[in-house]
């Protein structure tokens, strides 16, 4: 499991969340969703030890995140960032085997090798191996990044759990790759060792996949739990100030704007 307990975070006099705790557990989609300013990236950033909070504390399976090291977490927790910037022409495999760094010193076994097919395999990026990098389209960058962070995971852990943490995935992807990502996080959520935590905006789509959702209001909870439970037109109402029609539809929570 992932736990934030007590999260505050400030620069300044300006406070970006304000007490925030949150429970992630493994085997689930657990998505973070709020308005822009909500505290989204900044409770990301701080779940994976990017940012050190101002007050309380996460943990990783019961361990507080301070006492790992960053290789120790690099083995189990893999991020993908907003914006992951690479101004060298790498190949697409090249970049999909950064993933596998934490896991070997000097050249990669076969183990890491494939490790890194499956994962291009797995997100429909196999075929662009030899391609540099720098000539791909932004979607074709995005799900590179996918294969790369899933290969850094790919195997189960000796002991305890994985860590999925995603900063708003579907950025610059069309929408049938943001449903193609989608329904494959479903598949990997289906691994009872991994914890899945990400960031999006599109309320349907959190509304279709998400087992677990919390809603973030000016740097606090307002809401967290099932999705029939969060997304209600009262809670819409405060975090986005819209007026919407909610429809429960085979399993998903449809948003009307």
């Amino acid at each position: 499991m992932l736990e934030a307990k007590n999260i505050s975070f400030r620069i300044g006099v300006r406070s970006l969340l304000d007490g925030v705790s949150v429970q992630f557990h493994p085997g689930r989609i657990n998505l973070i969703i709020g308005p822009n300013g909500a505290g989204k990236s900044t409770l990301v950033k701080v779940l994976c030890g990017q940012l050190k909070p101002t007050q309380g504390e996460v943990f990783y399976q019961e361990e507080p995140i301070a006492h790992a090291s960053v290789a120790t977490l690099a083995r189990s927790r893999a991020v993908l960032s907003q914006n992951v910037a690479l101004a060298f022409p790498l190949t697409v495999a090249e970049v999909v085997m950064m993933g596998r760094y934490p896991h070997f010193s000097g050249r990669p076994a076969d183990r890491d090798r494939a490790a890194c097919e499956a994962a291009m395999r797995f997100f429909d990026v196999y075929d662009m191996a030899n391609r540099n990098y720098m000539t791909l389209s932004g979607g074709e960058k995005q799900r590179t990044h996918f294969a790369r962070v899933t290969a850094q995971l790919w195997y189960p852990a000796s002991t305890g759990y994985r860590y999925l943490i995603l900063d708003e995935p579907l950025t610059f992807l069309d929408v049938y790759y943001q449903f193609d990502f989608m329904n494959k996080l479903a598949k990997l959520a289906e691994q009872q060792d991994l914890v899945i935590a990400g960031v999006v905006h599109d309320l349907n789509l959190a509304g279709k996949y998400a087992d677990h959702l919390v809603l973030l209001h000016e740097g606090m909870v307002l809401a967290h739990g099932a999705k029939e439970r969060v997304l209600t037109p009262e809670n819409i109402r405060v975090a986005y100030h819209m007026e919407v029609e909610i429809e429960q539809v085979r399993g998903a929570t449809r948003v009307y704007f």
